[in-house]
Formats: structure tokens, C-alpha cells, sequence
């Protein structure tokens, strides 16, 4: 019995979080209240503060999640060894395939990227989750780049933190362009393989 309660109230916290990120998209963040989300999976605002203390913690566990969601989903799909560069348009690549394919996913990224109001309070509270994002993503592609200077795939000669950058910079800005409902999509994957091609072989001129 202890078991499924535990289990039920998991679901509970899940639903909870996605009734939330529904409302937030809809009102914004600041705008929307415990009464709003808890309404919309029929639930009291007693339920809601029960599992959460304020919206910040909601907005926490919504990163958290989507951050495990991604991370298992594309991990499934690539190499386990950072090999090379072309592991990182790959791991791109399914990110893209994982917005396209994920409603909620796509919704998520909207929000935190065009619809969020991010003010120096809110950051403060979500700073643990936002930085595991931006730590996996930079050492990902820092030891890429290691790798691929190791192997000679790329000039032994290129900074490897200023590297890091300039390729973290693109990662971000296609994401951008994919959830972007202004933005035409329709050729993401190219833009990704157009963008290494040229990134690579500037990377090898020299050797």
C-alpha cells in the first residue's frame, strides 16, 4: 500500500507540474495562480501547496523533468563515446527530432525561451537546475572538442574553451529557431549539417 501510495502521488506531482506549464503558456507566469492549475486537473489549492510550496518549486521540477525526459530520450540514441564532432550535430540533431515529435517538449522550450519572465528572483530559485543544463551541455561539447583535437580530426591549435563557446552559442540559437513559431523549420536539419560542415572545416584548416 505504502508503495502505490508513493507512486500516486508522483503521478500526482506530474500532473500537477503539466496542469501548471498548460496555465503558464496560456497566462504567463506571474499571472497565474494555485486556484488556476489546481482547477484544471480538479484538484484544491490545498492539494497543489501540499506538493509544492509556490510556483517557483513548480517551475523547478517542470525543467528538472523536461532536462531528464531529453537526456534520456537522445542518449538512447547516440554514441556513448564523444568521439567526435559529428557527435554533437548528432545529439543536435535528435534534440530537433525530440521537439518535433513532443508536444509537451516543444511547449516547454516556447515557454522558458519566449514566454517566461525571468526576473533575478526566479533565476536565483532555478540557478541548480539551470546550471546541470548548461554544465552537460558545455562538458559534452568540451569533450567533443578534446576528443576530436586528440585524434587529429581538428587543428591542434584551436582554443578549446573559446570553441566551446562559439558552438554553444549555435546550439542554442537553432533551438531557438526551431520553437520559434515565426520561424520556418522546415529546414532545421540542414541548417544543423550546413553549420558543422562549415564549423569542421574551418576547425581543420592548419593540421
Amino acid at each position: 500500500m505504502a508503495r502505490r501510495t508513493k507512486e500516486e502521488a508522483e503521478q500526482t506531482r506530474k500532473d500537477i507540474a503539466l496542469a501548471a506549464l498548460e496555465v503558464f503558456c496560456e497566462k504567463g507566469y506571474s499571472k497565474t495562480t494555485f486556484d488556476e492549475i489546481a482547477k484544471r486537473i480538479n484538484l484544491t489549492k490545498g492539494a497543489v501547496y501540499w506538493h509544492f510550496r509556490n510556483k517557483a518549486d513548480i517551475l523547478t521540477a517542470i525543467i528538472r523533468k523536461a532536462f531528464e525526459i531529453t537526456r534520456k530520450e537522445i542518449e538512447q540514441r547516440i554514441p556513448n563515446k564523444v568521439d567526435s564532432l559529428r557527435v554533437i550535430q548528432q545529439y543536435l540533431k535528435e534534440e530537433i527530432a525530440l521537439i518535433k515529435k513532443s508536444k509537451i517538449f516543444h511547449q516547454f522550450l516556447f515557454f522558458v525561451i519566449y514566454q517566461m519572465e525571468w526576473s533575478e528572483a526566479i533565476l536565483n530559485k532555478v540557478s541548480s537546475e539551470i546550471k546541470d543544463i548548461e554544465n552537460f551541455n558545455g562538458d559534452f561539447i568540451k569533450q567533443a572538442l578534446i576528443n576530436a583535437k586528440e585524434s587529429g580530426e581538428i587543428s591542434a591549435d584551436i582554443d578549446i574553451e573559446e570553441t566551446r563557446i562559439m558552438i554553444t552559442c549555435l546550439w542554442q540559437g537553432i533551438i531557438k529557431q526551431a520553437v520559434d513559431p515565426k520561424a520556418d523549420s522546415s529546414q532545421i536539419e540542414k541548417l544543423i549539417d550546413t553549420s558543422f560542415d562549415i564549423l569542421i572545416k574551418g576547425m581543420q584548416e592548419g593540421r
